[in-house]
């Protein structure tokens, strides 16, 4: 009951069935939810006692959202928790006073089940100089494996992709699944997601590592093999492709795929069919896709490309949806010069 919740002193409230504990008390915290809670503010963060942080979550995702907030405090006595109704997709906007939060703190964190990534409420709260995770469909096993990650390697293999990458007018992507995709990133910044958030107004995924673009436009047909929503991780014979041309996807091959698209166009149009962004996996830890996208695409080795909003990446796209598709064993050309992918470890 919502009394019991409150009663954050009562010292026998039962942790586990509530999901979180008072900050900085982890007694009864699953020990192995505390490393990977303590990585993040401390190697990620880089949280100091003076500063405030908000963790945002929803109750599917307490017991990840009571570890953070749990080792915040003991970092920091402005640690705070919001929670909010589970969303209905990524990339919807949360209630009024989430937003207000997460724009008031120095550090905010959101293990969430919907992904607030691609939200006005999260590029407001950046632009004002918080810096932010969002921990989207986080579970307890990939925030454990996710978190155990060599930061320093993961931003190297980032800067040797970018190096690659950034000066090139054209990116082509080609699988062995049948992909074979053209972008044009256009005037758009390419971005590193390292999983290092020290500057004011920075932003990552966590689990991190990606070198990503929102590019302006690109043709060509996408074969997903890998891992992509709603299916999850795709089967051997599965497949979810679609084709784009000028920078819109015109043909969606996929029955699931498909109407969670065309749910979000009869909202806003062609925005819904957006191509989104292309992004190159060089997360080094992640042996095999698990069937979380959130780890998934950082998988090194792979590139994934998504379909919606684009306004929290360097676009200016606004849909309610962001849906990324990973391709495994690429090949990827930029200006024709085959690019050097990361392998995993």
């Amino acid at each position: 009951s919502m009394r019991e919740q409150v009663s954050l002193e009562d010292t026998s409230v039962d942790f586990e069935r509530n999901g979180f504990a008072p900050a900085g008390q982890l007694d009864g915290m699953d020990d192995r939810l505390r490393t990977p809670a303590d990585r993040a503010l401390r190697q990620c963060f880089n949280l100091t006692a003076e500063e405030s942080c908000v963790i945002v979550t929803d109750e599917n995702r307490a017991s990840i959202a009571g570890a953070l907030h749990a080792a915040a405090g003991e970092i920091t006595d402005k640690a705070t928790m919001v929670q909010y109704p589970v969303g209905n997709q990524h990339g919807e906007e949360p209630p009024a006073p989430v937003a207000a939060a997460i724009a008031e703190a120095d550090v905010a964190l959101a293990p969430t089940t919907k992904s607030l990534s691609h939200t006005a409420a999260r590029v407001a709260a950046t632009d004002s100089g918080t810096r932010m995770a969002t921990l989207p469909g986080i579970t307890e096993q990939v925030f454990r494996v996710g978190l155990d990650a060599d930061y320093e390697a993961i931003e190297a293999a980032c800067a040797g992709v970018s190096e690659q990458v950034t000066a090139a007018d054209t990116i082509r992507v080609t699988t062995p699944a049948g992909t074979d995709l053209t972008v044009r990133p256009g005037d758009r910044d390419w971005r590193e997601d390292t999983g290092l958030i020290h500057a004011p107004g920075a932003f990552s995924n966590l689990p991190a590592g990606e070198v990503f673009v929102s590019p302006v436009t690109g043709s060509g047909r996408v074969v997903v093999d890998g891992t992509i929503m709603p299916h999850g991780r795709l089967g051997p014979d599965q497949q979810a492709a679609f084709d784009v041309t000028d920078g819109l996807v015109t043909e969606i091959h996929d029955d699931a795929l498909r109407a969670e698209v065309e749910a979000a166009a009869a909202e806003v149009g062609d925005a819904a069919f957006n191509l989104a962004e292309l992004g190159i996996g060089t997360n080094g830890g992640v042996e095999s896709l698990v069937g979380s996208v959130l780890l998934d695409e950082k998988a090194a080795g792979t590139v994934h490309i998504a379909i919606g909003d684009d306004h929290g990446i360097g676009g200016n796209v606004r849909a309610p949806i962001h849906l990324d598709g990973i391709l495994t064993d690429p090949t990827v050309y930029a200006d024709g010069n085959k690019v050097e992918l990361p392998v995993s470890a």
